[in-house]
């Protein structure tokens, strides 16, 4: 049977319609079931996790377990398991999966322990701590990623996590003293009262150094009466606001 033009005109249209949902469907990351980001899960912890020296059980687990393309926004979840930091608004990114990973092995996770970590963000890192420790106790500055990190951590079930709005640099004194203190944004100089907070033979991490270019991942650990420190390497991390930027 001969096509007419008008069934031409349809038959380019319904295509064009269709190619355009596609599209759209793989921008929104919807296209993409569960089993798919698992699958990408696996890889990226065996590629950029193991693959890179992590070996701590208890932080793999973790990172199998979490999903990291949750806590980004869903036109960004096609690349929530590619190893680099992902733009989550007001300026902020969440991390490298790498770095999550690394910090949270150097710290010495056990399974007992309060954790406070220093810039919810996305909410991905304190996930991350809660799959693995007693306790997290997290603090945001940006009342915007505050509330969406709240919020997220109510609807996946996380029970264990305490979120504030407020400047990190002072901590969280009535639920001190902390076995870990985690701050995921970069300082010049550790904060006081955080070392303040931290429990004997506790452990802080820290990016410190330069706020603009790129700083050292330090690990400081509280002793009876001194401080050791060890520098990690080099990372780049978004610069802590409020008051540390005042000193």
């Amino acid at each position: 049977m001969r096509e007419t033009a008008y069934t031409a005109h349809i038959k380019k249209w319904s295509l064009t319609a269709l190619l355009f949902l596609a599209s759209m469907i793989v921008c929104q990351g919807v296209a993409f079931p569960d089993d798919i980001f698992d699958k990408r899960r696996q890889e990226m912890v065996e590629k950029d996790i193991k693959g890179r020296g992590v070996k701590d059980a208890l932080v793999i687990n973790a990172m199998l377990t979490v999903p990291r393309h949750l806590f980004v926004d869903e036109s960004r979840q096609n690349k929530a398991y590619a190893d680099h930091p992902l733009p989550i608004g007001d300026g902020q990114t969440i991390s490298q999966p790498y770095v999550v990973a690394l910090m949270t092995e150097v710290v010495g996770l056990k399974g007992n322990e309060r954790v406070l970590e220093i810039g919810t963000g996305s909410g991905y890192q304190a996930a991350i701590l809660s799959a693995i420790v007693k306790e997290v106790y997290t603090i945001e500055i940006k009342k915007s990623l505050y509330e969406t990190a709240k919020t997220r951590f109510q609807r996946l079930g996380y029970r264990n996590i305490r979120t504030k709005h407020g400047d990190g640099y002072y901590g969280w004194e009535s639920y001190a003293p902390f076995d870990v203190i985690m701050v995921t944004a970069s300082a010049n100089h550790i904060p006081p009262p955080l070392l303040a907070q931290l429990k004997a033979g506790g452990r802080l991490i820290i990016p410190l150094g330069s706020t603009v270019f790129y700083q050292n991942l330090t690990l400081v650990t509280k002793e009876k009466n001194r401080y050791s420190i060890k520098e990690l390497g080099g990372v780049t991390f978004v610069p802590m606001t409020g008051q540390a930027q005042k000193k």
